[in-house]
């Protein structure tokens, strides 16, 4: 079985040799020692990095890529800088030493030294690419928060256990509901006499961050679960910013000039869109793991029955620079004029004409199991009110 998602031909589920282990393809390692490492700068362009670690230091170092740089003499400079930095140096202290060395007045364009840094990180890594794995898109009917809750968690630990590919999961909500960050109090994020008179149930994620309220047909929510590799010599916030890059892409398609905001925001000059989150999974044994990055967007909102439901204090509202909540969020139908499929069927698009996606399904062993934790764990009040 084959589908074909942005011009790109994949075996579907049943025809998978292997699951969430890199394709063998892609060279890790060059003659003489050399590693490989490849970084997309978010907003920018490609850093290929090939280099040695010998004796504790930086040798053969040589960097590459489709970013622009002036005068042509700064490459050498960029490459002298890295030759003999101690091989355990951090991406800051890489770029450091970078920007020490450049000429004066040296012009970067979609490159930044930084940039040239984490590539170094992640050849030294052995960190994989997004083009190394065999993407499996799930897009199913609507599930109950609880369930969608409970997928997360299961889908993530398959991935993390070699299971499942690595896998983008586009959601579709049974009900309207508020999400709660996996640290945050209960009773000081939601109102829970709003939320009872507008039918709105509470469920607590498994990872951190801030509560977001959404309602079916309102919403665009989506997961990656993902090898650990795939971030590997990237820092969290750097994990953010790689992980959403392909969403700024796609946004960028349907004519929306779009940014990550550290920590976790996706904005535009409008407004805030999109929230993300994530949550760092253990492979069996304490080994590799997976990473769980979902994201919530805005297609529309009912703001008044948000404020109704959530409690969004003052200092948060002023840490983001708004006076009002109502202002916070800029929804994605007024931004693109499209139906809320039409959004969601550009954005798979746009991931399968980058990566590569196959259409695939939630095993039965898989349903089984999340339906089970949404009925103990994420049903329960004791998780929902574990910070009460």
């Amino acid at each position: 079985m084959t589908a074909r998602t942005g011009g790109r031909a994949e075996r579907g589920p049943q025809g998978r040799e292997h699951t969430g282990r890199a394709r063998c393809c892609r060279r890790m390692r060059n003659g003489g020692g050399t590693v490989h490492g490849e970084y997309k700068i978010p907003g920018g362009k490609l850093v290929v990095v090939d280099v040695a670690a010998e004796d504790g230091v930086l040798r053969h170092v040589r960097v590459a890529g489709d970013f622009f740089l002036e005068p042509d003499e700064a490459l050498d400079a960029v490459n002298r800088a890295l030759e003999g930095a101690p091989a355990d140096t951090d991406a800051a202290g890489l770029a450091a030493r970078i920007d020490a060395a450049l000429p004066e007045g040296t012009v970067m364009y979609g490159l930044t030294s930084e940039g040239v840094g984490i590539a170094v990180r992640r050849a030294l890594a052995h960190a994989t690419d997004w083009t190394d794995y065999d993407w499996q898109l799930i897009h199913e009917g609507p599930e109950s928060p609880a369930l969608h809750m409970a997928l997360d968690e299961v889908l993530t630990a398959e991935v993390a256990a070699g299971r499942r590919p690595p896998t983008l999961r586009v959601w579709e909500w049974g009900a309207p509901a508020v999400i709660i960050g996996s640290f945050q109090s209960l009773r000081n994020e939601v109102d829970a006499e709003g939320a009872a008179r507008h039918g709105i149930e509470v469920v607590r994620r498994i990872s951190g961050g801030g509560a977001m309220f959404v309602e079916p047909g309102n919403t665009i929510t989506y997961s990656l679960s993902v090898p650990e590799a795939l971030v590997q010599g990237l820092s969290f916030q750097d994990s953010y910013a790689y992980l959403d890059d392909w969403v700024l892409g796609a946004l960028g398609e349907m004519g929306i000039r779009a940014w990550y905001q550290p920590l976790n925001d996706i904005a535009t000059d409008q407004g805030k869109i999109a929230g993300a989150a994530q949550k760092r999974v253990v492979g069996p044994g304490g080994g590799p793991g997976a990473v769980l990055h979902h994201v919530t967007m805005s297609y529309d909102i009912d703001a008044d029955k948000m404020l109704q439901v959530l409690r969004i204090g003052r200092e948060k509202m002023s840490d983001k620079g708004t006076k009002s909540a109502k202002k916070r969020v800029d929804p994605l139908r007024r931004q693109t004029g499209l139906a809320r499929e039409a959004v969601i069927e550009r954005m798979i698009s746009s991931f399968g004409g980058r990566y590569g996606l196959s259409r695939g399904k939630v095993t039965d062993e898989e349903l089984e199991r999340a339906r089970e934790l949404a009925r103990t764990k994420f049903s329960s009040a004791e998780w929902t009110a574990r910070v009460p």
